[in-house]
């Protein structure tokens, strides 16, 4: 909202106090101002000039050489290019030593060899932005009135000599977009009076329902309102209307359309003016629009409606959309003479459907989706046709055309005083209470103890008890509610068990290597469920921004593929990621997809380069297994993980295996399939995703500190001849179930499937550690203890070598 102080101060005296103190003032009430700009600020030395003559360059076709009066005779050449510039206009002229926005300075100058002894100025060569510039000034100078006086100020005279503040208005402060709303805060922050415009005028002996009926249809529409005004001559606004308008960001068109917003701006009410004579039924009727009808509104763009817009009609075929914008069938033109003027309130949520819905936002559906004051309405219409009266010289029709069934009650609200000073941890008396409640002008009562509130209708974001001690503290003084600590019992913050777990895993995995990623949780449908470790139903967006960013992903490792590769394709020979995030499976009772936390790995190029070693070693299946391996035995979950081969989609048949958990599937690893690295432009890349919810919470300890171990471990070796299919993994869980509580640890140390083995067997080898924390182990308890193990073995087929 721009706030004009020479507009302002017709409604509230601010003398006393500069710009920059105002705007503090406001924004220490909790309205902030973005911006305090001063629209003459810097330019010097511009007054009104008279063109005496003009006469084309003989050298330059698009240069003129005009003889311009300056004051009291003062007769000067300047060279003009505006193709508008004539003899006998009032102009603005920036004479030799002038300033101009943007660091210009006006020198004496010769173009094409003319003297030139100034500029003539444009309104956009004085800082005016060209989207507020009148379309007939457009792309030329700007002409004056004829009354105005060569020699005098012309910043003044064009209300440059004026200050704007800009105010940052959150939504709630509906109110604040109207200068009679910016009025009433500012009086009531300096405990002065607000002065309303007085509406009065005369009416002809002829009545506005004889002109126009009015039906509503819809009940969305509970108040329409609709004077009528006769005998208007369409012309220039005056003035001092066109620089407030421009002032407030609005671009002037003619008096009536200028009135229209002008009151727009003063009282917060849109109101739209009709070409009587293009209405052509004498009628208007509010309903719904039809399915698919159309209307070309007064941007000349043609709009379908759906069944639940709102339209105004002629009774036949709209002429506006409510709330919105005028059609174009019935616009005021230079030749209409009689006026309808529509003064209504619309329904918040209707008029931002029905705008979000055809693309179109304008300063009325801003205000009708924030809520508009229903007392003003009638009143804006009333205001209406006075300036229609004494700026278009029209002549306004006895009384209004209405239809009324809004409930105008203002909100009642009410609160001990007890509530407030508890709410701000403060002791503020009763009657300050009372003197800032009057100031900002809400009917308040004090009885049995309690503050009796009705809140203007005018300020529609007051309905509960907290809205009125944000009132009270913000006129009172933010700065005046003290500093005190929070009572109440003590305790002391901390992570969860899985939260401190899941920044163990998140550490381990930067230890190891790895750089954390964060990639979308919106994935194309096609990649949705590609490597999930169980597929469900999909969730999709409504409305997706594109189809790659259209439904939930199961898995995240299709972008930290792609995040991989894209790092590649900058030069980065080698990429570890890993992403802890949530997936999106099926759907909960609510139909809202549930949430699962994984972790992902992905690791490409050379996991070890060692230039000055000579080392180098490229990432392959075990350097992730072994990061999962160490990951889980960082947990205390070593022995209760399994490994089994498998076969997932998108990666290599012969480097796969699902992860279990005590029997549970809780993740997948692998090696990139061939074709996907292709795709991907990878060279060897591994990859593994793990159900980090489910590792987290399948043990319900805190991970503890193991004292390092005072005693030998002893170790004993098997070599064991197994067919070739069999895992090692099913033989680790014999060997452990087999041991006692002696045994601590199984691993593979070779595996030999040469031309010494019978045809489809193999020689696996497996290193076992026997250790007790509390002594040391005698060689008969370690002996009796494999034993166990060996007799598991041969029972269950393995030949000992």
């Amino acid at each position: 909202m721009l706030v004009s102080l020479n507009w302002l101060k017709q409604y509230v005296d601010i003398d006393g106090l500069t710009a920059e103190e105002l705007a503090e003032k406001i924004t220490r009430s909790g309205i902030e101002v973005d911006a305090v700009i001063d629209r003459s600020q810097g330019m010097t030395n511009v007054v009104v000039g008279y063109v005496v003559s003009k006469e084309k360059h003989p050298d330059a076709d698009k240069l003129n050489v005009c003889q311009v009066e300056v004051g009291e005779g003062d007769v000067r050449q300047i060279i003009c290019g505006a193709p508008n510039v004539a003899a006998g206009q009032k102009v603005i002229v920036a004479l030799p030593g002038a300033r101009l926005p943007g660091g210009i300075k006006i020198k004496k100058a010769k173009m094409r060899g003319q003297e030139s002894n100034g500029m003539i100025c444009s309104l956009q060569e004085l800082g005016v932005e060209g989207r507020v510039v009148p379309k007939a000034y457009a792309d030329g100078i700007y002409v004056l009135p004829e009354d105005a006086v060569p020699g005098s100020d012309a910043l003044e005279l064009v209300g440059l000599r004026d200050i704007v503040l800009e105010l940052g208005l959150t939504p709630n402060r509906s109110d604040a977009l109207s200068m009679l709303g910016v009025a009433y805060e500012v009086a009531a922050i300096l405990s002065r009076e607000v002065k309303l415009p007085e509406v009065k005028y005369e009416t002809t002996y002829e009545k506005a329902e004889d002109y126009l009926k009015l039906r509503v249809e819809a009940k969305e529409n509970p108040l329409y309102a609709a004077k009528v005004v006769k005998n208007v001559k369409i012309e220039q606004s005056p003035l001092w209307l066109q620089h407030y308008l421009m002032a407030a960001g609005v671009r002037p068109h003619n008096n009536v359309v200028d009135i229209t917003n002008y009151i727009l701006m003063e009282y917060g009410q849109p109101l739209h003016a009709f070409d009587y004579d293009a209405l052509k039924t004498k009628e208007i009727v509010v309903r719904l629009a039809n399915e698919g009808e159309k209307i070309v509104t007064l941007d000349d763009q043609e709009r379908t409606l759906k069944a639940h817009n709102l339209v105004i009609t002629n009774g036949v075929e709209p002429v506006a959309i409510a709330g919105v914008m005028g059609g174009a069938n019935s616009e005021v033109t230079e030749n209409t003479t009689t006026v309808v003027i529509e003064s209504a309130y619309f329904d918040g949520f209707s008029v931002r459907r029905t705008s979000k819905e055809i693309g179109l936002r304008s300063d009325a559906s801003a205000r009708f989706e924030k809520g508009v004051d229903p007392n003003r309405v009638i009143l804006a219409a009333e205001r209406a046709a006075q300036l229609l009266a004494e700026l278009a010289g029209g002549e306004v029709l006895e009384g209004t055309v209405l239809v009324d069934e809004l409930d105008k009650t203002p909100t009642r609200v009410v609160v001990s005083p007890d509530f407030i000073n508890a709410r701000l941890g403060m002791k503020i008396s009763l009657e300050d209470m009372l003197s800032i409640l009057k100031r900002l002008q809400f009917d308040v009562e004090a009885a049995n103890g309690l503050l009796i509130i009705d809140a203007p209708t005018r300020r529609q974001d007051i309905k509960i008890e907290e809205d009125i001690v944000e009132e009270i503290a913000r006129l009172y003084g933010y700065d005046e509610i003290p500093m005190t600590l929070p009572e109440g019992n003590d305790q002391v913050g901390g992570l969860t068990s899985y939260q401190a777990k899941r920044r163990v895993a998140r550490n381990f995995l930067e230890g190891a290597g790895l750089y954390q990623a964060v990639t979308y949780s919106l994935t194309s449908e096609e990649l949705s469920q590609k490597y999930a470790l169980k597929a469900e139903e999909t969730t999709k967006l409504l409305m997706p921004m594109s189809e790659e960013r259209s439904t939930l992903r199961q898995s995240l490792i299709p972008h930290l593929l792609e995040s991989a590769s894209y790092n590649v394709a900058r030069n980065a020979e080698s990429v570890a990621l890993y992403e802890i995030g949530s997936v999106f499976l099926g759907k909960t009772d609510e139909g809202l997809p549930y949430e699962e936390e994984h972790v992902a790995v992905v690791v490409t190029g050379k996991w070890v380069d060692n230039a000055w070693q000579g080392e180098k070693v490229n990432a392959d299946f075990f350097i992730v297994k072994g990061i999962l391996e160490g990951l889980f035995e960082k947990l205390g979950l070593a022995d209760r993980i399994s490994y089994v081969k498998s076969t997932v989609d998108g990666l290599h048949p012969g480097q796969t295996a699902d992860i279990f958990l005590d029997g549970e599937k809780v993740g997948i690893i692998g090696g990139l399939h061939p074709v996907e690295r292709k795709n991907l432009d990878l060279k060897d890349t591994f990859v593994a995703e793990l159900n980090l919810k489910a590792i987290l919470t399948a043990t319900v300890e805190d991970l503890v500190y193991t004292a390092v171990p005072r005693f030998p471990a002893m170790t004993r070796d098997i070599a064991l001849e197994l067919d070739r299919s069999t895992p090692a993994g099913e033989i680790i869980e014999i060997i452990r179930k087999a041991g006692t509580k002696l045994l601590k640890d199984v691993k593979v140390f070779d595996v030999y499937e040469g031309e010494k083995m019978a045809p489809g067997k193999k020689s696996v080898a497996f290193s076992l550690t026997y250790f007790d924390p509390e002594r040391t182990l005698t060689d008969d308890e370690v002996v009796n203890a494999h034993e166990k193990v060996l007799k598991a073995l041969v029972e269950a087929g393995a030949e000992v070598r």
